[in-house]
């Protein structure tokens, strides 16, 4: 068959030399269109194979390689094999061509074999990347790797093939630009770098909270290649960082926050100073009907009295000796209240904190930890906490400050005047 084509054209009157070069475009279109309908077949039969044994088994990897791809591309060895098997033949009266055809066959033997390679690669990040053990390890920086390693060793390979040069020319050719390499391929060389350490100290994990205020991102881990690193925010959009910027720039990561045993509330309000006053004993009796600070009022009442009368204190006037103000009340019911929620940790830290005074009044923070890390929850208890604090101030004389709005001015220019004239302030 192979000469029944060129045997034809001589039947014809064709010229021999053109007879068998039509002969030889014939049959590599015959061979052609062979190839291409065994690759059909075999990888019709292949694909419906595995995709039954994968549906039989619990495994999931198959399933994993038939979506990459795999099988379609171990098909492509059918064809292959074929036109190994058949090329001499067909080119038996053109060697001056087989050294050509050997190399492009070469090199698409190779392009398949990575290929292959590659699936099967893929497959594996998917695999490995849904199991727990493994789900927050950056999978992908390490595929990447990997297979930047073995399309490095095709190309040399395909070099060697094409130029019939030695490894050693290849090495000293690519060390005589290395310089021009090392700039076009920067930001890989150095994501590579970065993945090998935040890998191996730990620093950022799929799946992980992280603020990087110099990006925008803030939000969680969700991919970690050997270029970039992507944040989903809470807004979800998406955030794309370069992954040198984990070890060159600053950054948060709240896992400390999730692995540890609450989540911290720091959260001031600010009080008028001039509502603050010290406590006469008749006020003080209202104050102990407040049940979280009844005991306490008895108790710094007995100690403040001992002193007054050892040191002989004049309490004519309120401001000798020692006295308890409201100010200092208050603070003491805030600590007792936080002490009584059970949504938060008395592990750590709780306390209520008076700050350095302010033009806007004295800052009274809280600072505390919540059992619930999850952020809808927890800022639902942060509001709970702070609205029963807000509401409480009144009950002890005191006021919070806040800036004068529009009806604050409409309701004094409603006040009425001394002696018909403008009140001047």
């Amino acid at each position: 068959m192979v000469y029944w084509f060129s045997d034809f054209l001589d039947s014809m009157g064709t010229e021999p030399y053109y007879a068998k070069w039509f002969g030889l475009v014939f049959n590599v279109l015959v061979i052609a269109l062979a190839a291409i309908i065994l690759r059909i077949i075999s990888r019709f039969v292949l694909v419906k194979i595995t995709e039954r044994i994968a549906v039989s088994t619990e495994i999931k990897f198959d399933d994993y390689l038939i979506h990459n791809h795999f099988f379609r591309n171990v098909a492509r060895l059918v064809p292959l094999y074929f036109i190994y098997k058949i090329y001499r033949v067909v080119l038996a009266d053109f060697q001056e061509l087989i050294p050509l055809f050997v190399k492009a066959f070469s090199i698409f033997c190779i392009i398949t074999v990575v290929l292959i390679i590659r699936s099967f690669l893929l497959s594996l990040k998917d695999y490995l990347k849904n199991i727990s053990k493994y789900s927050d390890k950056p999978i992908d920086s390490y595929i990447q790797v990997v297979s930047i390693v073995i399309w490095i060793f095709a190309i040399i390979t395909i070099i060697l093939n094409l130029f019939d040069t030695t490894l050693q020319h290849i090495i000293a050719t690519f060390g005589a630009v290395s310089a021009i390499v090392i700039l076009i391929f920067k930001d890989t060389i150095l994501g590579f770098v970065a993945s090998i350490q935040v890998t191996a100290n730990d620093l950022v994990r799929i799946g992980d909270w992280i603020t990087l205020d110099k990006y925008g991102a803030d939000g969680y881990v969700t991919e970690i290649n050997l270029a970039t690193v992507k944040v989903r925010n809470f807004d979800n959009t998406t955030t794309t960082v370069p992954t040198y910027s984990l070890i060159s720039d600053s950054f948060i990561n709240w896992r400390g926050m999730f692995d540890s045993g609450g989540r911290r509330i720091k959260r001031h309000i600010y009080i008028k100073e001039s509502t603050i006053k010290f406590v006469s004993d008749a006020e003080l009796e209202e104050f102990k009907k407040i049940e979280l600070i009844s005991n306490y009022i008895d108790h710094r009442k007995r100690d403040i009295d001992k002193f007054n009368n050892q040191n002989e204190i004049d309490k004519s006037l309120l401001i000798n000796g020692r006295n308890l103000t409201n100010l200092g009340l208050f603070r003491k019911y805030l600590h007792n209240y936080l002490l009584k929620q059970q949504v938060l940790s008395n592990d750590l830290i709780l306390t209520v904190r008076h700050l350095q005074p302010t033009d806007k009044g004295i800052p009274i923070e809280i600072y505390c930890f919540s059992k619930e890390k999850n952020f809808v929850n927890f800022e639902h208890i942060q509001s709970d906490i702070f609205d029963h604090i807000i509401a409480s101030v009144s009950y002890f004389d005191l006021e919070i400050f806040e800036l004068p709005s529009s009806s604050d001015f409409k309701h004094k220019s409603k006040q009425p005047h001394l002696n018909g004239q403008p009140q001047m302030d």
